[in-house]
């Protein structure tokens, strides 16, 4: 026998499905994630062609080198979603971020399956600071200039008032 892999360096079976969607075989822990858009979207898999609530995600990739498929969210999924974004419109959606985890007692078609949950607590998140120089630098840029506040970059990234000052420099030296 060799050494015995943790659960978050095995494969789990659901991944032969090839699902064009977020799974529970993707999610081996609680995973913090942040909702870029949620739309309201035709079936990908083709099997049906009802719409569902989807989400999409700021972070591309679930794991180093696994992209991170976008999910569908059910009834249950949806409710929750509403109460953490503080709206019931998909629109109000992109920037919460969101804790999804394994429930192993979801009930589907009279089956007790392993289905995704969000958390109902919001993650407690350290947002990553701005950066001066970054790419991330370039697009609050365009966003000051576009918007006129620094609301939808304060989303994503910490702002120091040092940042805030030199951005309100920058674009003044660029206008």
């Amino acid at each position: 026998m060799g050494e015995k892999l943790a659960d978050k360096d095995k494969t789990h079976y659901r991944k032969a499905f090839n699902s064009p969607y977020l799974s529970s075989g993707d999610i081996v822990e609680p995973t913090i994630l942040t909702i870029d858009k949620a739309e309201l979207l035709i079936d990908q898999t083709k099997r049906t062609k009802d719409k569902f609530n989807t989400i999409f995600f700021i972070e591309k990739e679930i794991r180093q080198g696994e992209k991170l498929k976008p999910m569908i969210l059910n009834a249950t999924n949806s409710r929750t979603m509403k109460d953490l974004a503080g709206s019931p419109f998909l629109n109000d959606w992109g920037g919460v971020s969101i804790t999804v985890y394994v429930d192993p007692n979801v009930k589907m078609m009279g089956e007790t399956v392993d289905g995704l949950r969000i958390n109902k607590a919001a993650p407690r998140l350290q947002k990553p600071e701005l950066v001066k120089g970054s790419e991330e630098w370039d697009r609050a840029l365009e966003s000051y200039v576009k918007n006129g506040n620094l609301n939808m970059i304060k989303k994503y990234r910490s702002i120091s008032k040092e940042t805030e000052k030199a951005i309100m420099e920058a674009v003044g030296n660029v206008a």
